[in-house]
């Protein structure tokens, strides 16, 4: 922790809320003036910045900061909330995916894109969150958000027996969804596609190195 501006990195586990671990953290210090600056879903992993005390204050300066994250895109299996918590909507055997093509569709996606918002998302719609409706089954119409994607790399293909996975590093603006992002990559191979791994690396040139050592410790 940043003691003299009162800023904590968190590593999140796989598996809790954010906001648990501010709850985690509120026990452990025993302090209760906490925010945190980016939410990560409970599936995902990484950095978190925490404020703690007057450090809430300064926690705007961190939330229009790009974000880096490394994503494991499964191709072959897609689920109502883009992740594996949720329902299976699609499946489709997948064995093998033209590379040159998959590379072409990353840098095709760089740049100012559309993208659908996540029906499982705190997006607000008619002040009720979209989540909130989701889990009611009642249809919102879909909701589409511009962002910047500044870059997508390719990391690795890992082939399964009816399925591949892409392990991709993705750098983007703030308020870009990595699970719209890996729908939208197998949608233009043509095969379903869903987010099965999401950690974030980094929040601006802040790396989640630095937060390591807390995991243990902390949370």
């Amino acid at each position: 922790m940043d003691e003299s501006s009162e800023i904590l990195f968190a590593d999140k586990p796989k598996g809790i809320t954010s906001f648990d671990v501010i709850r985690l953290l509120r026990k452990k210090l025993g302090i209760k003036k906490m925010g945190h600056a980016g939410t990560l879903d409970p599936f995902a992993t990484g950095l978190l910045i925490v404020g703690i005390g007057e450090g809430t204050k300064r926690l705007n300066e961190y939330m229009g900061l790009p974000k880096t994250y490394v994503m494991d895109v499964l191709l072959g299996r897609r689920t109502d909330t883009g992740d594996p918590e949720g329902m299976t909507l699609e499946e489709k055997e997948v064995k093998e995916i033209d590379e040159s093509l998959l590379k072409k569709i990353l840098k095709e996606m760089e740049g100012e894109i559309e993208l659908p918002i996540p029906k499982y998302s705190a997006v607000k719609h008619k002040g009720i969150p979209l989540y909130a409706y989701a889990r009611k089954n009642i249809l919102v119409e879909e909701k589409l958000r511009t962002t910047r994607i500044f870059y997508l790399k390719l990391l690795g293909i890992e082939p399964r027996e009816k399925s591949v996975v892409l392990k991709i590093e993705m750098k983007c603006e703030k308020g870009t969804y990595a699970r719209a992002v890996g729908e939208e990559i197998g949608g233009r191979l043509g095969v379903p596609a869903m987010l099965e791994n999401l950690r974030r690396t980094k929040i601006g040139d802040i790396d989640v190195s630095k937060a390591e050592k807390l995991v243990n410790d902390i949370i």
